[in-house]
């Protein structure tokens, strides 16, 4: 019997935020992000700021496959899809995909030796 590969919903999401709400969005969006966290089947929820836009966020988060259909049901989700639209200039853009693996690969075109 072959096993599966395993795999992840790997999802990257834009957003762009007013202005006025740049120094706040974090604020916004710490409940959301510290229950995500600790869903079962989440590998990562990290936020960044764009360097060239400082009113843009970028959230990069995986969950295990089967985790994904639990995240958008969650309360917190929908709070947070509730909440974040006063604070957006547009609506969000993303990248969602199914991908083989676990979790964060090495790059190897860049081995730093220990």
């Amino acid at each position: 019997m072959q096993r599966k590969a395993a795999t992840v919903i790997f999802i990257v999401v834009k957003f762009n935020v007013k202005p006025d709400w740049s120094d706040r969005w974090l604020d916004l969006v710490a409940d959301f992000t510290e229950s995500t966290r600790k869903e079962p089947g989440n590998l990562w929820f990290d936020w960044s700021r764009s360097v060239d836009n400082p009113n843009e966020f970028v959230l990069v988060e995986a969950f295990q496959d089967d985790a994904a259909e639990a995240h958008v049901n969650s309360e917190h989700f929908k709070k947070a899809m509730a909440d974040m639209p006063q604070a957006l200039a547009e609506t969000p853009h993303i990248i969602s995909r199914q991908i083989e693996g676990s979790g964060w690969d090495r790059m190897g075109e860049l081995t730093i030796a220990s």
